[in-house]
């Protein structure tokens, strides 16, 4: 039954992102804030049709929902965790891998909407690039999304914490906001197969600017881990 229930929410799931990303190519026309309201919208319906597959999806903690400019750092277990920061944040720029940006329209989107697109091989070039349209994006009031670990995790994985958020605090000196899920236990890692349950996505207290390169890689990872933790089993 859950097969079933998850080949009907793929099925949902392929034509409602077909038609809205058709439906709204002269979007890419418009102005900045087109693309994210159909981010928003777009995000909405694919949270709403989990529902056929019996997986609900609660967010917590809203009053740490950045209106402005801020890193946002997200456990990440699974695609979900990419469509939920489009469908809360008021103004999400994506740091997304260069592959991602050569898929029809979602990539054209994610330009449009401000993504900063790298090459994650050439790391040295990539953050200094992340560093340059950041700060762009943070003039533009941007929450510039970016996972820590930097790839999906599934349940029972040791946490994989990156530097390169360290040298983006420190450099575009602004709050990091983390934010903690369940997400994996009801959304495989790789893939479309759900299982039931409640998804749980909860944004924590921001990190403030100015602490030290280890005392903020160690708050960071403590916050979202023990959060993520206690959320399994909802």
């Amino acid at each position: 039954m859950n097969a079933l229930r998850s080949m009907l929410y793929v099925l949902l799931f392929s034509l409602w992102t077909t038609a809205v990303a058709v439906g709204c190519t002269p979007i890419l026309f418009g102005p900045r804030r087109w693309s994210h309201g159909m981010f928003h919208v777009w995000g909405h319906g694919v949270v709403a049709l989990l529902r056929v597959a019996g997986v609900r999806v609660e967010v917590r903690g809203r009053e740490h929902i950045p209106a402005g400019a801020a890193l946002v750092a997200p456990k990440h277990q699974c695609m979900l965790d990419v469509f939920a920061q489009f469908t809360w944040l008021p103004a999400t720029a994506f740091v997304m891998k260069k592959e991602l940006a050569w898929i029809p329209w979602f990539g054209w989107y994610g330009k449009k909407a401000g993504a900063i697109v790298i090459d994650r091989e050439a790391s040295t070039k990539a953050m200094r690039q992340v560093i340059r349209e950041g700060t762009e994006r943070f003039s533009w009031g941007a929450q510039v999304v970016i996972f820590p670990e930097g790839h999906r995790q599934p349940i029972g994985a040791a946490p994989d914490y990156k530097p390169g958020i360290a040298a983006l605090y420190r450099e575009l000196d602004v709050p990091v906001c983390p934010v903690a899920t369940n997400a994996g236990e009801h959304w495989s890692a790789k893939g479309l197969k759900l299982t039931p349950g409640l998804i749980v996505y909860q944004y924590l207290p921001p990190i403030p600017p100015g602490l030290k390169r280890a005392e903020f890689m160690r708050l960071l990872e403590e916050r979202i881990e023990t959060a993520s933790n206690a959320l399994l089993g909802n």
